[in-house]
């Protein structure tokens, strides 16, 4: 058994030979298909773990009226929000939000009984899981290239990943990143 499973299973689901893919929620980076899916997903995950989640599910209508109150959301935006809000409910709650890094542009979430410690060196199906807001262990950077318009995509150590992009080109010739790796002034990175 993984300490992922021991965190994010309850005895219960773990003597039952739950999968914990079973207990993974899924969200496109721009949000929701419905409003409230993710709330009642968490509050569903905290209820398992003998928690009360009334907090989760009333709650996240206080990232709306943030939303509202504050300028637009670009898209995108939104979705950080909510996952930031329900990180800080759940640390009250002795549980911590998780995200798997899969590679994709979707948000792949567990919640995991902690007791307030952030877990590391997690891992589920040989990818990392983290903690919501701690740094990925990679950095996903893409673009557009200004000349040619081909979409360009690299996925590198976090540490590494501006060391690694120095001088790249585009395949047409048109150069992208200076000599220490910064984007050139005409390349756009996507957000």
């Amino acid at each position: 058994m993984t300490e992922l499973e021991e965190l994010v299973l309850t005895p219960g689901e773990r003597a039952r030979g739950v999968d914990t893919g079973s207990v993974v929620f899924s969200m496109d980076w721009t949000g929701e298909e419905s409003p409230g899916e993710l709330a009642s997903f968490v509050a569903d995950r905290v209820r398992s773990f003998g928690a009360d989640p009334a907090s989760i599910v009333t709650d996240t209508s206080a990232v709306h009226r943030a939303a509202e109150a504050g300028p637009a959301p670009g898209r995108g935006d939104f979705p950080v929000r909510q996952l930031d809000h329900l990180s800080g409910v759940l640390a009250r709650l002795g549980c911590t939000l998780l995200v798997w890094d899969t590679g994709t542009d979707t948000y792949e979430l567990l919640v995991a009984l902690t007791g307030g410690r952030e877990p590391a060196g997690l891992t589920l199906h040989g990818l990392p899981v983290r903690a919501w807001g701690s740094p990925s262990e990679t950095a996903l950077i893409s673009l557009d290239c200004p000349n040619c318009g081909e979409m360009l995509v690299w996925e590198l150590p976090a540490a590494e990943a501006d060391r690694a992009l120095a001088g790249e080109c585009c395949d047409c010739g048109a150069a992208l990143f200076d000599a220490v790796g910064r984007p050139l002034p005409e390349v756009t990175l996507h957000g």
